[in-house]
């Protein structure tokens, strides 16, 4: 009984990819090879079988890739798959098979390493873990040169897919594990921390189900991180927060934003210790983090950037005194709901400005130095003339309309703040009627 050969039905990246010319190891060898995809010859097969004038093999690979997503071919069937796609469609080798003695690929497990990367970086995380398992050589090469996954696509079974995949791709350097619904456990953590130890971004927001030995296990496993997102983890604590800050000294962006437990003054007081190079940290609605721990930021992450101090209501005029006269770069400041924040604040954020510019400490001065985003909805103790202040000494600042980076709902008393660009008379929340 014969066996029929899958149907090639190509995606428009497919489609656009096989006729586009593609140089590569394999084809710099080889006359230059073209592929024929003729509506009449696709009528005469109606297996869509390709036939190739001279054997593409590149771009024939992206259809077996595609095959193998799609259907999760088994290799006898791809090995006829290739057999068929490989057939010339004229000359003495005509109906008698394949002819590749000469050329330098012989079936479709000898794609070279740098091509079928490349290729599947065309594709979708699902087929890239799909084609790791079609054959040993695919499997080592992707193993060995993967590195960014995103599982975010996973509805269930996440947590068995990473204890499965960790072992195998060792060199990743970006791992996504976001989720709708919490899936991920301690032991998928710990194995990633074990075997990735090249990782440098890691997401595992809305990860309800882990502990503090997750974050413990990446402390001690993943010392190159510069990226971690911890978001809505809410059962983690300060003590192994501190531990993971004294560790990852490389962290660039973390986002604790609901990490209620985790984010105190304790913790952060280690994260200014420890990581000095930070330049963003979300830190929203924190509810225990206090002037000490901000201080303690500012003092010790002086390259801050990015800060989020949404719904933090302990925070008073001081957190925001010390990030003005330590973290010359701060370009972005959240104090959505800081209530105790008052016009102390303003002006000092004001002042360290103007300082700045007049003292060099910040090069190349221009309209991007200051305070380009600044929420302070509902900090309603602020008057129009403090607030005016901070908008006059950073001039990136806007509350024309389509360029709204000051941020104040909930405020009517400063309805008179307007930027540079607005009229003085015109009242800032006329400018978005």
């Amino acid at each position: 009984m014969s066996r029929t050969v899958p149907s090639l039905s190509l995606s428009p990246v497919s489609s656009l990819f096989l006729c586009l010319p593609f140089t590569s190891i394999a084809a710099s060898r080889e006359p230059k090879q073209t592929l024929c995809l003729c509506p009449q010859q696709r009528q005469k097969e109606p297996s869509f079988l390709i036939h190739i004038t001279t054997c593409c093999k590149l771009k024939v690979y992206l259809a077996l890739v595609e095959m193998v997503g799609k259907e999760g071919l088994r290799t006898g069937v791809l090995n006829l798959s290739f057999e068929k796609l490989m057939m010339v469609g004229g000359g003495e080798d005509s109906g008698k098979g394949v002819n590749l003695k000469a050329g330098v690929i012989t079936e479709w497990k000898d794609i070279p390493v740098e091509l079928l990367m490349q290729i599947l970086s065309l594709v979708d995380d699902q087929t890239v873990i799909i084609a790791s398992e079609v054959c040993r050589g695919w499997r080592e090469a992707i193993c060995f040169g993967l590195t960014r996954l995103s599982l975010s696509w996973c509805s269930k079974n996440m947590n068995n897919l990473v204890l499965s995949l960790a072992p195998k791709f060792t060199k990743l350097q970006t791992l996504i594990l976001r989720q709708d619904k919490p899936q991920l456990e301690d032991n998928a953590v710990e194995t990633i921390a074990n075997f990735c130890r090249e990782l440098q971004i890691l997401d595992l927001s809305k990860s309800f189900k882990l502990t503090d030995r997750s974050l413990y296990a990446i402390a001690l496993g993943c010392w190159h991180l510069t990226k971690l997102n911890i978001s809505g983890c809410s059962a983690f604590s300060d003590s192994a927060l501190a531990s993971l800050a004294s560790l990852c000294r490389k962290l660039k962006i973390l986002n604790l934003c609901g990490c209620v437990k985790a984010a105190s003054d304790t913790a952060l007081q280690a994260i200014g210790r420890y990581c000095n190079q930070l330049q963003f940290l979300n830190l929203g609605w924190c509810e225990n983090v206090s002037d000490v721990g901000v201080m303690s930021l500012a003092y010790g992450c002086p390259d801050l950037r990015t800060l989020d101090l949404c719904g933090c209501v302990l925070i008073t005029d001081d957190s925001v005194i010390a990030l003005a006269n330590r973290c010359p770069h701060l370009r972005s400041l959240g104090l959505y709901y800081c209530q105790n924040i008052t016009d102390r604040a303003m002006y000092s954020l004001a002042q360290s400005k103007v300082k700045n510019r007049m003292w060099g400490s910040v090069k190349g001065g221009n309209e991007e130095d200051g305070l380009r985003n600044l929420n302070i909805s509902q900090c309603t103790a602020l008057t129009p003339s403090a607030v005016q202040a901070v908008c006059d000494s950073s001039p990136a600042l806007h509350t024309c309309s389509g360029r709204h980076s000051l941020i104040m709902s909930g405020c009517l008393s400063l309805t008179s703040v307007h930027c540079a660009c607005a009229c003085p008379s015109t009242p800032w929340y006329q400018h978005h009627s």
